[in-house]
């Protein structure tokens, strides 16, 4: 996915930072990462609290193959219905920045 359409993804949240890496893109609001580019796929970052929700609405987590394991990610493909509907996309990107934010122990 080029720059431009991943900006205009991520418009409802606001302006979002790209930058290269592990060669895909890691996407960042305010200086946090909540989501990444993998495969010419967006991934949404999870917690423990988003998670059942991108669960329930049908994402798939990013796993991959580890020397002797598949390694599960905190990332999560968007809901279908999000790609399409900017406010939609607005809501699961919120999700994704706050569970980028650091928690107080």
């Amino acid at each position: 996915m080029d720059n431009d359409a991943i900006h205009d993804l991520f418009s409802g949240l606001g302006p979002v930072t790209i930058k290269r890496m592990f060669g895909g893109k890691g996407i960042y609001f305010n200086g946090l990462i909540i989501a990444l580019e993998v495969d010419d796929e967006i991934l949404l970052k999870a917690d423990t609290v988003s998670a059942p929700a991108f669960r329930a609405a049908g994402c798939r987590q990013w796993c991959y193959s580890g020397k002797n394991k598949s390694v599960d990610m905190p990332y999560w493909s968007i809901p279908d219905e999000a790609i399409d509907d900017p406010d939609m996309m607005a809501e699961w990107a919120r999700r994704a920045y706050e569970a980028s934010l650091p928690t107080k122990k």
